[in-house]
């Protein structure tokens, strides 16, 4: 495989490092060749906390994709998140220029550096700037204003910042397992070029990834992103829950959540129960699984809660004519949707990875969105033949963090 060719996923997540290798076929396709994944440790919600663990398990997932695959890797999109992340609307007004006032590609690269000059705090750094709309001479609505005459261009976009220190400290853990970082990319962008399709983004729907230390939601609009955010509960709070009330150490409880846990006590046998294993040689003790259950419902509400306030924070709540889609780790839960269907009161379905081909019986489940959305968004940007990157930080960590060029979507 030729390394133009070759794309790569690397989803970095609080509970798991995952490895996607795709290739661009002949048709323009893209398959995937190869997948790894490693147990992460270094990570706390999201943000590194110790880079060498960080490094060990990149290396780990990356060394396993790169054996299925059959090709050295050296260069990948890196998914970023975390509770640092946050983001802000914002909108540029400019002059069209040229003589007979036709906009050109040069009045759009102005307007929207117009709309991203707001002011940032130092000690932050703006990861994406995503246009939402342009607006010619007050004439709104507007997806491609080239080649379109007017005196007034505006722009509307949506600009996602991060800590400096917490995507230095990715990009270091990144570079340090000896791997070049193609671009970072927030997670739930990259998992909604997986899990949603254009008529959803159209509609109006809202993207909940549940991942291991946080939850990431995104709100589409009109076919843009209107809003992202970040909640700083996930699959590790239900998984500490379960550990806690069933006394049992954390991996037993991990294991007992995945094999019987339902996050609808509505949803479990009266009759069913589970085995719990002892601690320190002591005997295992059996429970109804619907207790188990009644631990794992509140904080699952809690975080489908969150999520439902934020949304109501936006313009956009009651404008999600295609509902809710969850996906991440902590979509596969049962009951999961049914419990998010009450709390939103709208349609929720889970999301799959689709959009590529080759080894789908291996990357086909909600926890592989963000890894496959990462290969989808890098094959976008190709194809394009764009190159979005990331300003420069303090620091000068790294050559090639330079100023941002607009972001895709």
């Amino acid at each position: 495989m030729a390394k133009e060719d070759m794309i790569v996923g690397l989803d970095i997540g609080t509970t798991k490092v995952c490895a996607i290798v795709a290739e661009v076929d002949e048709s323009g396709d893209l398959r995937v060749v190869g997948v790894g994944t490693s147990p992460s440790e270094g990570l706390r919600r999201g943000v590194v906390v110790n880079v060498e663990k960080t490094v060990q398990s990149i290396q780990k997932a990356v060394a396993e994709a790169e054996l299925m695959a059959g090709v050295k890797i050296e260069s990948v999109y890196v998914g970023i998140g975390g509770e640092h992340i946050r983001s802000i609307n914002s909108r540029g007004v400019i002059a069209v220029s040229g003589p007979d006032h036709e906009i050109t590609a040069t009045d759009q690269t102005r307007v929207i550096d117009a709309a991203r000059a707001v002011s940032i705090p130092p000690d932050r750094q703006v990861i994406h700037v995503l246009p939402q709309e342009f607006i010619v001479d007050e004439q709104a609505g507007i997806k491609e204003p080239i080649g379109m005459s007017g005196v007034r261009l505006e722009a509307e976009v949506h600009i996602v910042t991060g800590a400096v220190t917490s995507v230095q400290n990715l990009i270091k853990s990144v570079s340090r397992a000896g791997l070049e970082v193609a671009e970072p990319v927030l997670e739930p962008i990259a998992a909604s070029h997986a899990v949603l399709s254009p008529d959803e983004q159209e509609m109006g729907v809202a993207l909940v990834d549940i991942g291991g230390g946080a939850t990431n939601l995104s709100v589409f609009y009109e076919g843009s992103v209107r809003h992202t955010a970040v909640i700083g509960l996930g699959g590790q709070n239900v998984t500490n829950d379960v550990a806690i009330g069933l006394r049992t150490p954390w991996q037993q409880a991990e294991r007992i959540k995945q094999d019987y846990g339902c996050a609808l006590q509505s949803e479990v046998a009266a009759e069913e129960t589970i085995t719990v294993p002892g601690v320190n040689g002591r005997a295992s003790y059996q429970i109804p699984r619907r207790e188990l259950s009644a631990i794992i419902e509140p904080r699952m509400e809690e975080i489908f809660s969150l999520v439902f306030k934020e949304i109501r924070r936006t313009d956009y709540a009651d404008l999600l004519a295609a509902g809710i889609v969850l996906t991440g780790g902590g979509a596969l839960l049962n009951g999961a949707s049914k419990l998010a269907e009450q709390v939103f009161d709208m349609p929720v379905n889970a999301g799959l990875p689709q959009g590529v081909g080759g080894l789908i019986d291996s990357i086909s489940a909600p926890g592989y969105a963000t890894g496959v959305g990462l290969v989808l968004y890098g094959h976008r940007v190709r194809s394009r033949n764009e190159q979005v990157k990331i300003p420069e930080t303090p620091g000068g960590l790294m050559g090639w963090l330079k100023n941002l060029v607009t972001g895709i979507f």
